[in-house]
């Protein structure tokens, strides 16, 4: 992985991606004690930055390859990007999503014309079954963090972070990102780590769920004791990748940690003070922004909120939770 691919996968993903800005909030500020810009991605095509690693991926694959169609497992934001993208290219997609992920993001996954298959997370592995169903079909498995072509996708994420900060004046910050696997975090990490080096990114999880941090202070890569019950199911994975985790052990800083009701309230305030929608594990990294700034250093920090893609009876707990 390096610079050069990001670059690629940016030329690949130009007229197809959303270039999502970065907003901002005096009332955001005066919470954080801080000036806090917050990079959108729930803005993007399929309400997530996946949809930028599953077209860079799809959009890499030799025409013969491609043709046949591709396979992916996802617990919906990964599954609907690389939907949309085989969509947008012509091909069949296979889409492997645990059966307790949300509803919308099951239907999404269906109506962008991928066949869903069904797994019980706690009692299959999903891995043996993507690999089954791809050698049967002839399929190319897209996977959703530990794939180079979709952490390059991922990586212009921070192509765009980069240029909109220096814009700002910001070039010394801590860049905030919700982290699962880690595609998203070591994406953003290698392409600020060549164009904007003052800028650091720091991986987010959900309190329980907490493999990155604890994989990063150890030194190896750890795994979570279980596998679902959080409501960030987007980021729910059981450990980092062994291709993201030497990249976030050589460039990242310490990960965070927020609790659900923190990202609960940071979809509340992002919604009252930015009018964007954000699922509980995209405002992960936005929680630790606001909620956490004795952990955070310099006079701004960077929040991408990962994904929008939240049922509605989630998004009114948290706004009754949080009443606005």
């Amino acid at each position: 992985m390096n610079i050069d691919m990001i670059e690629a996968a940016a030329q690949r993903l130009s007229g197809h991606a959303r270039q999502t800005p970065l907003l901002s909030s005096p009332f955001l500020d005066d919470i954080a004690g801080r000036r806090v810009l917050i990079k959108p991605e729930c803005l993007q095509h399929t309400g997530s930055f996946k949809f930028r690693g599953g077209w860079s991926a799809v959009s890499a694959l030799a025409p013969d390859l491609r043709a046949r169609g591709v396979i992916a497992f996802s617990s919906g934001n990964h599954a609907q990007g690389v939907a949309y993208a085989a969509k947008l290219h012509g091909v069949p997609a296979v889409i492997i999503m645990p059966s307790d992920a949300p509803k919308l993001k099951i239907d999404n996954t269906r109506a962008l014309g991928a066949e869903v298959v069904l797994y019980d997370r706690a009692g299959q592995d999903r891995d043996a079954l993507g690999a089954q169903l791809s050698a049967e079909r002839g399929l190319t498995l897209i996977k959703p963090f530990d794939e180079p072509q979709v952490i390059a996708g991922q990586g212009t994420t921070g192509l765009e972070i980069a240029t909109q900060a220096a814009a700002l004046g910001v070039t010394e910050a801590d860049v905030l990102v919700c982290c699962g696997g880690g595609g998203l975090t070591s994406g953003i990490a290698l392409a600020l780590e060549a164009k904007a080096p003052g800028l650091r990114t720091r991986p987010c999880e959900p309190a329980g769920f907490d493999d990155v941090k604890r994989s990063l202070e150890s030194g190896k890569i750890e795994r979570n004791a279980q596998l679902s019950g959080s409501i960030c199911d987007a980021i729910i994975t059981p450990q980092p990748g062994d291709l993201t985790f030497p990249i976030m052990q050589r460039l990242c800083g310490p990960g965070l940690i927020v609790t659900e009701d923190d990202c609960l309230r940071a979809m509340a305030l992002a919604f009252l003070r930015l009018k964007i929608v954000i699922e509980p594990g995209g405002a992960v990294a936005l929680a630790a922004a606001l909620f956490y700034p004795e952990q955070i250093t310099g006079d701004a920090v960077i929040a991408v909120a990962s994904g929008g893609n939240v049922d509605p009876a989630m998004f009114i707990t948290a706004l009754q939770t949080h009443a606005i």
